[in-house]
């Protein structure tokens, strides 16, 4: 037993699912550390763990309660369980022996204000808030442990869209944003602190300022101002949210980055209206061309998923027929999981476990034949590469701006340098290249 006071109590964190989650997780890991914590490895002993949790499909919620048992399995810790899968179903998460406090998506950044002494209790404390009406905003952002390369800045959460398929808005709200004014000081202390390059995160960035009257155009153009800012890359934008304006402000800036992750979900237009989206296939196809007309060397990652009610054989070819038409350059790929609450669990006519889990291999194959080819196209090219903390015999490994992985012999490149690189080939699943010129930054 012991409280926060005790001399360098140790915490550790774990956090699944999205980019999103890993940013309020290093703000929920500063209030610790602030407070005379040593933060280690989750792996490692603690007197506290926390995971921030996912919920998007059943088998996030599976592996949250495996994470959540393997921090049990310590000596008598202290266990703090927040997120999406604590938020829609705190009474299950609850009832797993040893959990010592469940916390909503709305006390997650408050829980120094409802924990004041990390003795193991009896009962678990609950605290999980109705997240309609929830206008607060949890300031957050992140790097991957250990690197200062690439921060995650979160400007939005919650979402107002309601695809049937979808838990977000259940566990995270209605749409909301980070002032412009707040993200331009949070960007300049992120660069002051050694960051090249920083990815706006949210539920729904695409959707960013629509409350206040602003736009993510705006705050773009603003961000690109930032002194020392080198890069500057957009996590992912709906389909219907990507303007041409935006479009033109990333071909004609030297920051931003020549990137976009734009979900398709489905590429047959019947499915689309069940999932309740808000484009057709039509217009899916001509943003992409017009994506890449404007930005040839643009890496364009989609989402689909595959197996949700009703979709038949001749809906998933037309999907994977879309998908190899089009100049896409990654995908990740997701088995329709039935949701509580959601309109689609409902919907009847459902896809075998077995089909569904067929035509993720299916266009899970496709996706990687998509990586390699989009690759082969940068050999022979000199790119700009930010070099991170993955390392992997003896390769140093970073990313370009239009987000190809290419590694470089560990002793010619060192983490957080941006280095001109002559691209040699292409290696398992990454290019391979070697420095052409000078380190740009160092």
């Amino acid at each position: 037993l012991f409280s926060y006071y005790h001399p360098m109590p140790r915490v550790a964190l774990h956090t699944l699912g999205c980019k999103l989650n890993f940013a309020e997780t290093e703000t929920i890991g500063k209030q610790f550390s602030d407070r005379g914590f040593d933060i280690v490895d989750f792996a490692e002993p603690a007197d506290v763990y926390v995971v921030n949790t996912c919920s998007v499909t059943t088998r996030a919620d599976s592996e949250c309660r495996q994470v959540i048992r393997r921090a049990l399995r310590n000596s008598n810790p202290f266990v703090v369980v927040t997120g999406c899968y604590a938020q829609l179903q705190p009474e299950e998460v609850a009832s797993i022996d040893g959990v010592d406090a469940v916390l909503g998506a709305k006390e997650k950044f408050s829980l120094f204000d409802h924990i004041d002494t990390f003795s193991k209790r009896s009962h678990p404390l609950v605290l999980v808030s109705d997240i309609y009406g929830v206008n607060e905003f949890g300031p957050a952002h992140s790097s991957t442990v250990g690197e200062r390369t690439r921060a995650f800045l979160k400007i939005q959460d919650g979402c107002d869209f309601n695809c049937s398929f979808c838990t977000i808005p259940l566990a995270r709200g209605a749409s909301r944003s980070l002032g412009a004014d707040h993200c331009v000081e949070q960007a300049s202390d992120l660069v002051q602190q050694g960051f090249r390059e920083i990815v706006l995160t949210g539920v729904n960035v695409g959707d960013y300022g629509k409350q206040s009257g602003t736009s993510l155009l705006h705050l773009l153009q603003r961000l690109a101002e930032v002194e020392g800012l080198q890069r500057l890359r957009i996590s992912s934008i709906e389909p219907n949210l990507l303007t041409q304006e935006i479009i033109n402000f990333v071909a004609d800036s030297d920051v931003m980055c020549k990137h976009f992750h734009i979900p398709l979900q489905s590429g047959h237009d019947e499915i689309l209206r069940g999932m309740r989206r808000r484009y057709t296939t039509a217009i899916y196809k001509d943003l992409i061309s017009r994506v890449k007309e404007q930005v040839p060397e643009c890496g364009i990652g989609a989402d689909v998923i595959v197996g949700f009610p009703g979709e038949t054989e001749e809906h998933f070819e037309r999907t994977n027929s879309l998908l190899q038409e089009l100049p896409i350059s990654y995908l990740h790929v997701f088995t329709y999981s039935e949701r509580p609450d959601t309109p689609a669990a409902i919907f009847g006519r459902p896809v075998e476990p077995k089909v569904r889990f067929k035509r993720n291999e299916i266009l899970r194959m496709l996706g990687q034949k998509k990586k390699s080819a989009f690759y082969a196209t940068m050999v022979g090219r000199s790119l700009t590469v930010l070099m991170e903390e993955d390392v992997e015999d003896g390769m140093r490994f970073g990313h370009t701006t239009n987000y190809v992985r290419v590694g470089l012999p560990l002793e010619s490149a060192e983490r957080n340098t941006l280095v001109m690189t002559n691209i040699l080939g292409v290696e398992n699943g990454a290019c391979i290249g070697t420095i052409s010129g000078q380190v740009i930054a160092a």
